[in-house]
């Protein structure tokens, strides 16, 4: 089978979100997230400043797009503070 052809199983990634500062802030990044090839669901929990994606795509990518749209990222777990930097 050509490797190039292959997709990546659909799975769930949860992130740490930071720099946040709204609600509208969360519906950005929802936005920004569901632009990646490869997701098919995002959601992005303000209060608990969590996102969680769904669908085919590394965890790479969707910390990158969050952070091109200039809020921080983490897988989550990792130390909070380190985000809010």
């Amino acid at each position: 089978m050509n490797s190039s052809l292959e997709t990546q199983p659909t799975g769930v990634t949860t992130l740490a979100v930071g720099r946040m500062t709204c609600a509208g802030c969360a519906r950005t990044i929802e936005r920004v997230l569901l632009r990646v090839p490869g997701v098919q669901r995002a959601t992005v929990d303000f209060d608990r400043g969590v996102a969680t994606i769904t669908g085919s795509v590394g965890r790479t990518e969707l910390v990158a797009a969050i952070e091109a749209a200039g809020y921080a990222a983490s897988p989550s777990g990792e130390d909070k503070n380190r985000i809010e930097q």
